[in-house]
């Protein structure tokens, strides 16, 4: 046993995997992906979850537990194991309940919560997590609809955007979850501003990119066409460009987006800011379906995510896709390669 990968530990990336809601998928794709031993030599790993339910999962693809069981009272960022289980034994969900429940909730909440102290404490380098219900969070009566709003609220981040990578493209949203007709009663300049400017930073900071080239796609079809089809682009999405540019950001735009992303995905530019959910995560799921990468800007602690549900309906039956949270640990680990990176750098000048 003391050979075997899961007993490296000479790595000095910390990364915390949140388990996500235990009825879901998350205890599965959480052990499959760290059963591949590609992973786990990036870096060392706290799951945040319940060990019964990783255990359970670890039976149904007919692997031994390779994790150090420990704790969550007793965080460290020592531990002598490559994989260790933060267990919340206080919390009993029965393996066989692949549904949003209050109990279910209530763990899910509190392994985010833990986790985001522990990165803000300097314990962990970043935070994976896995699917949450939010179903599951109303029941526990959650302040938080979902992750981004916690995170928001407990790193204390007024801005925050949501950004995806998926293989070469790196997308940022300017409205996220808004019904396509009322985007209008929220659509303004620093909506559109605020995303080029955070995209911009977080390809600096965390992805190495020195001087990114972002290209902002327009509102409305070839981009309103000199207000034939809408002035967005004139009274809202140019100036924020403009702003943008006067702050030092290299930005264009706005552009069609029929003929954006494929520009895009071809190297033209080093990220993208999309107008609106759709019009964003429909090239993000063609370009990697099953391995695109949510990952939350604006706060001070790096959190990536699959992006994909808890998928109740699969849960428990061993057949679920983990390659999604494969490349959200590889994601966070390069991001916090490149962060510690540039932090010793700034240390020597």
């Amino acid at each position: 046993m003391d050979g075997s990968p899961h007993n490296l530990v000479g790595n000095e990336i910390v990364i915390g995997i949140t388990m996500g809601d235990p009825g879901g998928i998350g205890p599965e794709i959480v052990v499959k992906a760290l059963a591949d031993p590609m992973i786990r030599r990036l870096a060392k790993f706290i799951i945040f979850g319940l060990d019964e339910p990783l255990r359970y999962a670890a039976d149904l693809i007919e692997m031994q537990p390779f994790w150090l069981r420990h704790p969550h009272e007793k965080l460290s960022r020592d531990y002598p194991r490559q994989v260790v289980v933060a267990d919340y034994d206080e919390y009993s969900v029965p393996a066989w309940v692949h549904r949003s429940t209050r109990i279910s909730g209530e763990a899910s909440m509190r392994f985010c919560q833990d986790a985001v102290k522990a990165a803000k404490d300097g314990l962990i380098d970043g935070v994976v997590t896995a699917p949450i219900s939010k179903t599951s969070w109303h029941l526990a009566e959650s302040p938080w609809t979902g992750h981004t709003e916690m995170l928001a609220d407990l790193c204390k981040s007024p801005r925050k955007v949501m950004m995806f990578v998926a293989g070469p493209l790196k997308l940022a949203l300017a409205t996220i979850h808004e019904s396509l007709f009322e985007i209008r009663h929220k659509f303004t300049i620093g909506c559109v501003f605020e995303p080029i400017d955070l995209l911009n930073d977080a390809l600096k900071d965390y992805f190495g990119i020195e001087k990114p080239h972002i290209a902002v796609a327009g509102l409305n079809p070839h981009a309103g066409e000199d207000g034939q089809f809408g002035d967005e682009e004139q009274r809202i999405i140019g100036p924020a460009i403009l702003l943008a540019q006067e702050a030092g950001i290299d930005c264009c735009g706005p552009f069609p987006a029929d003929t954006l992303f494929y520009h895009a995905v071809q190297g033209q530019y080093d990220g993208v800011v999309a107008m609106y959910h759709d019009q964003g995560l429909i090239p993000v799921k063609m370009v990697a379906f099953d391995k695109a990468v949510n990952v939350t800007i604006g706060l001070p602690i790096i959190r990536t995510s699959p992006g994909h549900g808890t998928a109740f309906d699969i849960a428990g039956k061993g057949i679920a896709n983990a390659n999604a949270m494969k490349e959200a640990i590889r994601v966070a680990v390069q991001m916090a390669k490149t962060k510690q990176k540039s932090k010793k750098l700034r240390t020597t000048n």
